[in-house]
């Protein structure tokens, strides 16, 4: 199945305070739990003014409807194609 980085532009995002960002967790494991095991969560990074956030699901029509219940911007979903670290150097 796909993964997809999104981009959801927050301004502010690096300054939410932990119960915030708890919030935002508890609201949206609800919705993926309403959405069933199509999609799932698996990891967000937190910026100055954006969450990049990892999911798997079949498509972005299903991302964007996460988004959309959650009430999270989606400013930008992107397939990931491929990933690699240091260790692709070897």
């Amino acid at each position: 199945m796909p993964k997809f980085l999104i981009e959801r532009e927050i301004p502010g995002a690096g300054n939410l305070s932990t119960q915030e960002l708890q919030a935002i967790s508890q609201k949206s494991c609800s919705v993926l739990q309403s959405m069933g095991p199509q999609i799932q969560w698996v990891q967000s990074y937190v910026t100055g003014d954006k969450i990049y956030c990892v999911y798997i699901a079949p498509n972005e029509e299903t991302i964007r409807e996460h988004a959309s219940q959650g009430g999270f911007p989606a400013n930008r979903v992107s397939e990931i194609k491929s990933m690699i670290d240091p260790t692709t150097a070897e």
